[in-house]
């Protein structure tokens, strides 16, 4: 794989030229910038931008006042290759805060296992009604320790409005659900993308997060897609190296609160400041 003609190819196609992930968003462009606006349970953010020393500031601004008035949380999903190399700093001092920093995976779908090896008494179950949801949700605020309301919110949306843009498995242990995944679907390019892998503590350590890799990648090349994308964290990115993934870069998430007071931020007397 070569990894300049694949960073080219993933910045053309799934941020630049970027479709809207869910049904009720839209993507827009404003001068240098690309972001999607959607609702509050949507992600909004900024997906791209092109800037230099003289543009960055204002075009930071700018996106601060337009979801501002909109009353969103949203996020700037800054690279490391984006410019000006300052970024990251130019966004902290206008109000948004860093999350942790997320490698940019990529493997060509050719060259994952297939092989789906699940332990004893594990089975996996697609997920394709409101019952899945409330599994694979679940499973998110065990593994992840945080609220899945917002995750919830979307899934159902995508499923019933959009439903050939994702695909949902739930790993179960009896009627236990111990492992949950997804896989977001671009139809017209070469990448799916895995999205909100994650194991409940117990369960973890068993190969069951390896295997829904696996079974994902299987539905990707009976689509044709040519690679599979994760932005992994710290515990993941090991395993997903051990199977073939590389990493193309990385990415940290600067995230800005909606502001409060829409009459302020309209006149810049309000501070200047969240995924998928």
């Amino acid at each position: 794989m070569d990894h300049e003609e694949v960073l080219a190819l993933f910045d053309r196609r799934m941020r630049r030229d970027a479709r809207p992930d869910a049904a009720g968003a839209r993507v827009e462009r404003e001068g240098d910038v690309v972001r999607q606006v959607g609702e509050d349970h949507d992600w909004n953010g900024v997906l791209w931008s092109d800037l230099d020393d003289a543009t960055a500031d204002a075009a930071i601004a700018a996106q601060v006042r337009y979801f501002g008035t909109l009353g969103r949380e949203f996020e700037w999903k800054a690279y490391a290759h984006d410019r000006p190399g300052d970024l990251g700093r130019r966004l902290r001092s206008a109000g948004f805060t860093a999350e942790p920093e997320e490698a940019v995976m990529v493997a060509r779908v050719q060259d994952l296992p297939a092989d789906i090896a699940l332990p004893e008494g594990v089975r996996l179950l697609p997920v394709t009604d409101p019952a899945g949801v409330d599994l694979v949700v679940d499973v998110h605020e065990q593994a992840f320790g945080t609220s899945g309301a917002g995750l919830r919110q979307r899934l159902l949306a995508q499923l019933t409005q959009d439903s050939e843009t994702v695909s949902m498995v739930v790993a179960m242990a009896g009627d236990l659900p111990v492992c949950s995944a997804r896989m977001e679907l671009n139809p017209g390019t070469e990448f799916a993308g895995l999205w909100g892998g994650g194991t409940v503590t117990a369960w973890r350590g068993r190969g069951i997060y390896r295997a829904l890799v696996a079974h994902r990648a299987r539905i990707a090349a009976g689509l044709g897609y040519r690679y599979l994308q994760v932005d992994a964290t710290d515990q993941s990115r090991p395993i997903l190296q051990r199977l073939g993934f590389a990493v193309l870069t990385t990415t940290t998430p600067y995230v800005y609160p909606p502001q409060r007071n829409d009459r302020e931020a309209q006149h810049g007397n309000a501070a200047t400041e969240h995924t998928r």
